[in-house]
């Protein structure tokens, strides 16, 4: 099988623990950078080069596209779909992941749980409306897909007006969401791939008025999750039409709540504290989507696997 990458570099952890997972699996593998890729359409066809050179077709395409350059990076990913290719995660499911607000809206609509949330565009309007989430802690996240900083915990409200200040006079549209921490840690990252969670852990934010992000300097223990939890981390996969998705969990006293979902998770945190080969539980996935071909006696096989080239 023909399996394509979409990342900056295969030095990237995931990135090259998907490479391997590929490789012992037969497959020939190949990461191209978005970056590298060029596109042409002319109303009839939907041409992609490498470097000016004619791209070759692949069996299925796995995207690992960053926020950084995740306009162009989507673009070349939708014209892998134009021609027709397998893709694990599409990108109009990426788009709407990174779109937090789109994100909740579409969760909230379908009946998915999620934390108290408000947005308002100027920070006087967010202080006022702190109390509508259960005030001090909650989140700030920045809303665009081209965000830098990640997801800030405030656990004061002198921190989250200079939170609020810094990044709306960069500006950035945020919202704040509520956001509950006892003594034992309730921020889960649950992995869902093809329909079912295959990981999860419990995160622990570092200790500090202000965090820059949830996994930045966290400690993460590995979990078991119930039934329930994972019943709507899988179903919130599944309404923004993700394959493969990093779904952020809170345990409330009233039950869990979704207050995220990453179109792009990353596996290292995942894979050390689980012990567990996740990467090739993606790989298996990508191989499902994969087209079959049809051989003389009339049975579906899949395509015969080459050997890997590194």
């Amino acid at each position: 099988m023909n399996f394509s990458i979409l990342s900056r570099s295969a030095a990237i952890y995931t990135t090259r623990r998907l490479m391997e997972a590929g490789a012992a699996r037969g497959h020939n593998v190949r990461v191209l950078d978005p970056l590298r890729c060029e596109m042409h359409l002319d109303g009839k066809r939907a041409h992609l080069f490498y470097e000016r050179a004619d791209l070759p077709p692949s069996d299925v395409v796995v995207p690992r596209i960053g926020s950084s350059i995740a306009p162009y990076g989507l673009s070349v990913l939708n014209q892998f779909e134009l021609r027709g290719m397998a893709v694990l995660n599409r990108s109009g499911a990426i788009a709407t992941a990174r779109n937090k607000m789109r994100c909740l809206q579409l969760l909230a609509a379908n009946g998915i749980p999620i934390p108290s949330t408000v947005m308002a565009s100027t920070a006087g309007d967010l202080k006022a409306m702190v109390a509508l989430v259960g005030g001090v802690p909650v989140l700030v996240k920045v809303l665009q897909a081209g965000e830098r900083e990640g997801v800030m915990v405030c656990r004061s409200l002198q921190s989250m007006e200079a939170a609020l200040e810094a990044l709306l006079g960069l500006g950035h549209n945020l919202l704040i969401q509520q956001y509950v921490l006892d003594r034992k840690g309730r921020d889960i990252r649950a992995l869902v791939v093809g329909g079912k969670v295959v990981a999860a852990a419990r995160r622990r934010p570092k200790v500090g008025k202000l965090s820059r992000t949830l996994a930045r300097g966290a400690r993460m223990d590995r979990v078991e999750l119930p039934s329930e939890f994972q019943r709507i981390a899988v179903e919130a996969a599944q309404h923004v039409g993700l394959e493969v998705a990093g779904v952020d969990l809170l345990d409330l006293t009233d039950g869990p709540r979704i207050f995220e979902v990453n179109a792009s998770p990353g596996l290292k945190d995942l894979e050390e504290v689980t012990g567990r080969d996740l990467a090739t539980e993606i790989v298996l996935h990508a191989e499902s989507l994969a087209p079959k071909t049809v051989v003389p006696n009339g049975d579906k096989r899949r395509r015969a696997a080459p050997r890997a080239e590194r």
